[in-house]
């Protein structure tokens, strides 16, 4: 072989032990941290700032590994945490609140190093404002996933309850899915499976024993609120409800094509808005 082979095949093995580096330090670890009587788990996937990830109600956050690989190519660490009762996440689930939740999400953090962005996809927005309220140290910013209007139809809130079901059909829940999640052309059959009917009734009774006034306003950190253009807990007319409320610390982001399962149905976009947003930060 000729010392330009050599130099060449050289080349091609370090570019490829390069990119497999590469490729294994984007892949997630599992890791744990107890917080109280609770023990949680979470995904870390990436390398930078942190970006914490709540899943929807009844929901874990496993499904959304497009999502977490995108932000990790951002330059970001996602820190992806199952809620109590959810994989190898376990804690008590009466007699607790909102603040009890964010209380584990706040451990994940103070783990991990310091402040993160808290990310909550739909229900799990409450919970990243009950954190910002209640850390506001260990927050820098809040983002809201698909958060719903002050108010929504009784139908959607109804249409939960039934996919949470065990005794519906397969149609009756597509149906649900198709009324409430998700957008004309795209694909609810993936969420067929993945719900948790106990842990949704758990964190159902969290709600009545919070008072929304300790969460609402979300503490006083930058705010993004991002939403799917058709989404029916978040119609047209509610698209600067939070930011006519709170003002310039709010910023509106609408995706189109996407519903209240935003996060699931455009994974790409969802990551980069995040990471366009969080570029602006200043802390």
């Amino acid at each position: 072989m000729t010392n330009r082979g050599k130099g060449l095949l050289i080349a091609l093995v370090l570019a490829a032990v390069s990119a497999a580096s590469a490729a294994h330090a984007e892949e997630a670890v599992i890791k744990s941290v107890t917080n109280g009587k609770a023990t949680i788990s979470y995904r870390t996937q990436g390398d930078g700032p942190l970006i914490l990830f709540i899943p929807s109600q009844g929901r874990g956050t496993e499904e959304f590994g497009a999502l977490a690989e995108r932000l990790a190519a951002r330059g970001y660490r996602g820190l992806w945490v199952d809620p109590r009762g959810i994989g190898a996440s376990k804690g008590p689930m009466e007699a607790v609140s909102f603040h009890d939740f964010a209380d584990d999400y706040a451990a994940v953090i103070r783990k991990e190093g310091g402040q993160a962005i808290v990310a909550g996809h739909a229900y799990g927005n409450w919970i990243a404002r009950t954190i910002a309220s209640d850390h506001p140290d260990l927050t820098r910013g809040v983002v809201l996933v698909a958060a719903g209007a002050r108010k929504w139809p009784k139908e959607l809130s109804d249409a939960i309850v039934m996919i949470n079901d065990p005794a519906s059909t397969r149609e009756q829940r597509l149906g649900g899915l198709r009324l409430a999640f998700f957008a004309e052309g795209n694909d609810p059959t993936p969420w067929l499976e993945g719900w948790h009917a106990d842990v949704t009734q758990g964190q159902r009774a969290a709600m009545k024993l919070t008072n929304q006034a300790d969460w609402w306003a979300g503490g006083t950190a930058p705010m993004l609120d991002l939403e799917g253009g058709s989404d029916p807990f978040r119609p047209a007319s509610s698209r600067q409800e939070l930011k006519d409320e709170l003002g310039e610390r709010v910023t509106v982001k609408v995706v189109e094509g996407a519903s209240h399962a935003l996060p699931a149905e455009k994974p790409a976009e969802v990551a980069d808005a995040i990471a366009d947003w969080a570029d602006q930060l200043k802390n």
